[in-house]
């Protein structure tokens, strides 16, 4: 009778045994990479954080440059944050956080035209006159569910660059006075926007008169247009 007998391996066999299944876990964990990286070569943006993206419910103007713009004004002038701390912004904080040049930054808010208007003053004067409340109250009550209240208040080219800046800050405060007493809202300072540019960042030209504004019946040029703060509800979501 013949004993069987169970093959034997000696080391070297094992070795090279053990190597074999190595190499092959090393192919098949480099073949998986390699369609992974095809992939995302195929579609990159998947890997890329999100942006903020216009929503289709949406108004047009709410474009992914503009609510970018809208974000950094909320973060970076303490818009909404109704701590007691400093609220808006003056031109050097401007440049700063929008990292966008004059006449950028006033055509991102052209499209704005059709919802807001512009309020107007005397010069070297921060008061509202009659027509400028009513217009300035016509605005405030047209919410239509918008969350951000924007006034952006400029000063002419007429004066020193110190002056115009406080000026154009008075007129910005007188907005959000009068809106105080006649909206008697608690929570206005988390609505409302304060920016002040003086006459050193985003001057309008004499276009922007064709604007809904304070002063329709009276002559408008570059120096009377720049005297004024632009008031508008922001209907973006971010």
């Amino acid at each position: 009778m013949t004993e069987s007998r169970t093959p034997k391996f000696g080391p070297v066999a094992v070795a090279v045994a053990t190597g074999a299944l190595l190499t092959v876990g090393i192919l098949v964990r480099v073949h998986g990479a390699v369609a992974d990286a095809k992939l995302r070569l195929i579609t990159p943006d998947t890997n890329k954080p999100a942006i903020a993206v216009a929503d289709q419910s949406e108004v047009a103007y709410c474009t992914p440059r503009f609510k970018e713009v809208l974000e950094r004004v909320l973060h970076s002038c303490g818009l909404v944050s109704g701590e007691g701390g400093r609220r808006g912004c003056q031109p050097a904080d401007v440049k700063t956080f929008a990292s966008i040049s004059d006449s950028d930054f006033n055509e991102l808010f052209t499209p704005l035209k059709d919802r807001g208007a512009v309020i107007m003053y005397d010069e070297g004067k921060d008061d509202l006159d009659e027509r400028a409340k009513k217009v300035l109250e016509d605005m405030w009550f047209e919410r239509k569910g918008a969350r951000y209240f924007f006034v952006v208040a400029r000063a002419s080219k007429t004066g020193t660059v110190d002056k115009n800046r406080a000026l154009s800050h008075r007129r910005a405060n007188s907005v959000m006075f009068h809106l105080k007493d006649v909206s008697k809202d608690p929570e206005i300072e988390k609505i409302v926007g304060l920016l002040w540019l003086g006459n050193e960042f985003a001057q309008l030209s004499k276009e922007y008169c064709g604007w809904n504004n304070s002063r329709q019946d009276t002559k408008c040029n570059d120096e009377a247009i720049n005297r004024s703060a632009f008031v508008s509800w922001v209907d973006c979501r971010l």
